[in-house]
């Protein structure tokens, strides 16, 4: 379907609401679900079958259909993908399937990084990580590839589809909200700072990823390394970023 025929559908669906509008609208973006699907299945490997990615992310297809307005002006690609992109990672929060052991390296990891950066004045290297946990180099990337999961669910603890932040009941959210152009702009600045602290290459990655939006596979021939490399620089520049923005983090690729 060309753009003028679904710009057609959703006129006809704004201004009816009927069911079977809203029936050709879901068939329609199904594909976008699969694409989203596929990225995050990368990250979860056999924990999680594909099939059940995409089922929980065609829940979030359909509440993007149903909370769009038509008269905003956004893409709906944009906003359904990050509805899409919720729905599946709080419906992994909720298995709570990420090992205890994966979690505590993962804080073995950030506070390593926090301890050498302290002590150096500047982000550790790889060699300085490596020797401060006392593995070698491979068994770092190993640690990292081990940690990455956690690291993408914990990047969205508070996020809950889009920009909408997810407060348990009774507590108090630390995210800023970006309600005003000038937090807008903080927020902007902190991100460029957190991209300051990564290699050229992880740098590239993460734009190349979150920005352009390509594969893994696409970027490891941009890049000419192999797609595991790839994800390993990914899951580095994360933690890093995680790191660099403290009480930011969780807007992290919000803005």
């Amino acid at each position: 379907m060309n753009e003028e025929a679904r710009s057609k559908l959703w006129q006809e669906y704004d201004r009816t609401k009927s069911s079977a509008v809203r029936e050709k609208i879901i068939i329609e973006y199904a594909g976008l679900v699969k694409i989203v699907a596929g990225k995050l299945s990368m990250y979860l490997g056999n924990n999680v079958e594909y099939d059940d990615l995409v089922g929980y992310g065609t829940f979030g297809l359909i509440d993007a259909i149903d909370k769009f307005v038509l008269t905003k002006g956004v893409k709906f690609e944009t906003y359904a993908s990050l509805r899409i992109r919720g729905a599946i990672l709080d419906q992994i929060r909720k298995m709570d399937w990420i090992p205890r052991t994966v979690r505590q390296k993962q804080k073995r990891v950030e506070q390593a990084q926090v301890e050498l950066e302290s002590e150096l004045g500047r982000p550790a290297t790889d060699k300085e990580l490596a020797a401060k946990l006392e593995v070698s180099e491979e068994e770092l990337d190993e640690l990292l590839e081990e940690t990455k999961v956690a690291n993408l669910v914990s990047l969205d603890e508070y996020m809950e589809q889009g920009s909408e932040v997810k407060v348990a009941p009774g507590k108090k959210s630390s995210i800023v909200q970006p309600e005003t152009s000038a937090v807008k702009k903080e927020l902007k600045e902190q991100l460029i700072k957190a991209l300051g602290v990564l290699t050229e290459k992880e740098k590239k990655v993460v734009v190349l990823y979150y920005y352009e939006d390509l594969t893994l596979k696409e970027i490891s021939r941009v890049l000419e390394v192999s797609e595991s490399r790839v994800s390993q620089l990914h899951t580095k520049a994360i933690t890093k970023m995680r790191q660099q923005l403290g009480d930011y983090k969780d807007m992290l690729f919000q803005i």
